[in-house]
């Protein structure tokens, strides 16, 4: 017995993709440092390296499990309709914070579902495309699975949480364009979408969401209300400079001119401290993982392996970009994390759940690739 548990910790071990485990490592103690206070009270500073414990022990626990069991439809089908019971019962049980119903409270502890049911879109997707490879050239798959994304995008829209809908539209989005769908039709869907956008400006986004848009567009047009804390990111991150002001010394979030810089403005308040050089390590950093994905999707198994792969990559990627864009004064604030750094235990559990099935999925790539048929075998098509 003790032989085999040895057996497959070493396996694990010569398995895991190393080169993307220590990316994520310096991450981490870079969101730990700028949040922690130094002095006085570290709440966040303490909470989040208790979440980066566990959620550190949940990634190598699951890179021991073998996923294939993932590509049942049964399997999937049941993980969409839980994730769609959860998200309804918010709306009954759900706590609000900063205008949004998204959270259940236990006590000091609070649980985002919106957070992990991303992967099980992820996951719902590569299952839908990994049986059509061959007939997706029909429109209808853009509509089928786009259907199946909408009903998870409304119910978390209507919480609202305008930041994690755009993440399920980007995995829809980055999914239907890597999975052989004509272009032409993408950009009748782009149309379609654009057309959904200016209805939902008249009819259902709410005062603050436009004013959010609005300020994305004219940056400068309400820096002491609605536009207040784009316009104190941007001023953070320009006073970085090249090197930055030194750990502990970022006045915009130090003196508390930079609202949430625990957690949505985490990186303006990081390049403040540690200027152009920091921010570009971390740029750097985050695109070396997302290219390592990439490489393990490439190397998956079976469709099914290689699609939740690229959904994975697609996911770090746009929550990296909107909020960098957030940070610079580019794009809208969301309130969208950046993966690893941004305060908050659901965010982290949810990045270390993505990447430890991509684990476990590695462990058997090259096995499975080398039986013909595999994919039959569990019920693929």
């Amino acid at each position: 017995m003790f032989q085999k548990i040895q057996s497959l910790v070493v396996e694990v071990w010569q398995q895991l993709d190393w080169v993307l485990f220590f990316c994520i490592l310096p991450i981490v103690f870079a969101g730990l440092i700028t949040m922690n206070a130094f002095v006085g009270n570290n709440y966040f500073f303490n909470k989040q390296i208790i979440s980066f414990v566990i959620t550190l022990v949940i990634f190598f626990v699951l890179s021991f499990v073998d996923f294939r069991f993932l590509r049942r439809t049964s399997v999937i089908v049941t993980l969409f309709l839980i994730s769609c019971g959860l998200l309804l019962t918010l709306f009954v049980l759900g706590h609000t914070a900063k205008g949004a119903q998204s959270w259940f409270k236990f006590g000091s502890f609070a649980l985002e579902p919106g957070d992990p049911i991303k992967l099980v879109v992820i996951l719902l997707l590569a299952k839908y495309f990994s049986r059509r490879h061959i007939e997706i050239a029909n429109i209808r798959h853009i509509f089928v699975s786009g259907f199946y994304a909408l009903i998870i995008f409304v119910l978390i829209f209507l919480q609202p949480d305008f930041g994690s809908a755009i993440i399920i539209f980007c995995i829809w989005f980055g999914m239907i364009f890597v999975s052989g769908i004509s272009r032409k039709h993408i950009i009748t869907v782009l149309m379609i979408a654009a057309l959904i956008f200016a209805g939902a400006w008249l009819y259902i986004l709410k005062p603050y969401q436009k004013d959010r848009i609005v300020n994305f567009i004219h940056p400068m047009a309400n820096i002491r209300g609605s536009g207040y804390n784009a316009y104190q990111s941007t001023v953070a991150v320009g006073s970085g400079q090249i090197i930055g002001k030194g750990i502990g010394y970022g006045t915009q979030s130090r003196l508390n001119f930079l609202p949430e810089y625990q957690t949505d403005f985490i990186f303006a308040a990081f390049a403040e401290e540690w200027g152009f050089v920091g921010a570009l390590f971390i740029i750097l950093l985050m695109s070396i993982l997302i290219w390592r994905i990439l490489v393990n999707a490439l190397g998956g198994a079976t469709n099914f392996e290689m699609l939740y792969g690229i959904g994975l990559a697609v996911f770090f990627a746009s929550h990296f970009i909107i909020n960098i864009g957030m940070n610079i004064g580019i794009l809208p604030v969301t309130g969208i994390a950046v993966p690893f750094m941004s305060y908050g235990g659901t965010h982290l559990m949810t990045e270390f759940i993505g990447l430890g099935i991509l684990m476990g999925m590695r462990r058997y790539r090259k096995v499975a690739g080398l039986t013909p048929g595999a994919s039959d075998i569990v019920g693929v098509g």
